[in-house]
């Protein structure tokens, strides 16, 4: 198994195009292009379930007794996890927002 600051800089890489692929996602919303909205939503899905498997290979180690010794680079990691998973969130959000105010306007 990959040491802890390999599996952070995975979190952190993963969790970072979540990220930037729900704002984008919020761009295209704005645009009225809700497909591409959608399709953006998708991949940073796809993006940040791959980090929390990553994150979940380290909660499984540290059940077995096999846990990781901690540092600033793996707290980082969890904190842009937890960022994504906001930002992806609020993401959806906006795109329903964006869909009603575009039926309504």
């Amino acid at each position: 198994m990959e040491n802890n600051t390999e599996i952070a800089f995975q979190i952190i890489l993963l969790a970072g195009n979540g990220r930037s692929s729900a704002m984008e996602a919020i761009q295209y919303a704005k645009e009225k292009d809700f497909k591409t909205a959608n399709e953006k939503i998708a991949e940073a899905a796809q993006e940040i379930n791959k980090a929390h498997n990553f994150q979940t290979k380290l909660l499984q180690a540290e059940a077995q007794g096999k846990g990781y010794e901690l540092n600033l680079i793996l707290i980082h990691s969890q904190d842009h996890l937890m960022n994504a998973i906001s930002i992806k969130d609020m993401a959806n959000e906006f795109i329903d927002l964006y869909k009603q105010i575009n039926i309504q306007g």
